[in-house]
């Protein structure tokens, strides 16, 4: 497997608007359109920075696994990192074979492409999500 770039970074955030005013006014970041991704339960917009992307992710359902992680920490805070690889199906069967601890053991669709995220365990709490380069959407 070989990680091919920052796809993006995602933050978890209360409210989207306010953290939008923040990033453009403060640091000079556009947003791209803010979307609903109703499947994920997750209101998101993502802002171009160099070669990645900065990911606002707001929680539409209080019952959602995003709206609960924002909830034990109380704030805005750091998501998940992504990266993006050229086949993710092909690095999920050889992560799982290494005995990495996979969520998804199969690539699912995302706002952006087709997704698939390792257990933040994997990572030492770190939660990662892989993105196939071939699927993606939304670039940098």
């Amino acid at each position: 497997m070989k990680l091919r770039e920052l796809h993006h970074i995602a933050i978890v955030v209360k409210d989207i608007g306010a953290e939008l005013a923040f990033y453009r006014d403060a640091l000079g970041l556009d947003a791209r359109a803010v979307q609903d991704v109703p499947e994920q339960r997750v209101k998101i917009a993502f802002l171009p920075l160099g070669g990645a992307l900065v990911e606002l992710v707001q929680p539409t359902d209080d019952s959602s696994g995003v709206a609960r992680f924002l909830a034990e920490r109380g704030r805005s805070t750091m998501h998940h990192l992504c990266f993006a690889v050229d086949d993710l199906r092909g690095t999920l069967d050889r992560l799982a074979a290494d005995g990495v601890e996979l969520l998804d053991r199969a690539p699912r669709r995302g706002a952006e492409g087709d997704v698939a995220f390792l257990h933040p365990r994997a990572a030492n709490g770190v939660l990662v999500e892989l993105i196939d380069r071939a699927s993606v959407k939304i670039k940098p």
